[in-house]
């Protein structure tokens, strides 16, 4: 992978990334940073913008797409639980202008009460067992993520406590 350019083969973009590549890239971002230049008199270093963005650019477009598609699913469940909430909505409207229309006659009205009701029961059932569903669904694949992320903040961990562990000594200060 060319990361000075952004480009990557084309077959590694229809590819899943396994979490061992997204490790490598990871991996050589902070090889990045700790090969960059001290700036002096602070704990700052200077690193290239653009080798920075465009790894930090590739890792975002090879993050797996289950939290893309976890993100996209949340976002249309939200928008089919108001297109849920609108159609009970319209129904219970409907069901409430249909009983004031047939007032004339009290056996009439009770249907049309009745029927209501049972418009709303139905729409209200219909609405709450979707959006359970969709929660139950959107759970799921925040689990799944929440565990993936947390192997790869344990591999970044791992690998810090490994520059760490390897760090030679500070050498003496002269004259001291």
């Amino acid at each position: 992978m060319d990361t000075e350019h952004g480009e990557e083969p084309q077959e590694s973009a229809s590819k899943v990334p396994t979490v061992g590549e997204l490790q490598e890239l990871i991996d050589e971002m902070i090889v990045a940073v700790e090969e960059a230049k001290a700036v002096p008199l602070s704990g700052n270093v200077m690193v290239d913008r653009d080798e920075m963005l465009s790894m930090l650019m590739t890792l975002r477009d090879r993050l797996p797409d289950e939290m893309k598609a976890a993100r996209w699913m949340i976002r249309e469940r939200e928008a089919f639980v108001a297109r849920t909430n609108e159609r009970a909505r319209s129904i219970v409207d409907r069901a409430k202008r249909k009983a004031e229309e047939l007032v004339s006659e009290s056996h009439i009205i009770a249907e049309a009460v009745e029927e209501a009701n049972l418009l709303v029961r139905r729409a209200e059932g219909e609405a709450r067992k979707i959006r359970l569903e969709n929660e139950d669904f959107a759970h799921q694949r925040l689990e799944y993520l929440e565990a993936l992320f947390g192997k790869l903040i344990a591999q970044v961990q791992n690998a810090k406590s490994e520059f760490h562990q390897a760090r030679p000594p500070e050498p003496p200060v002269p004259g001291v």
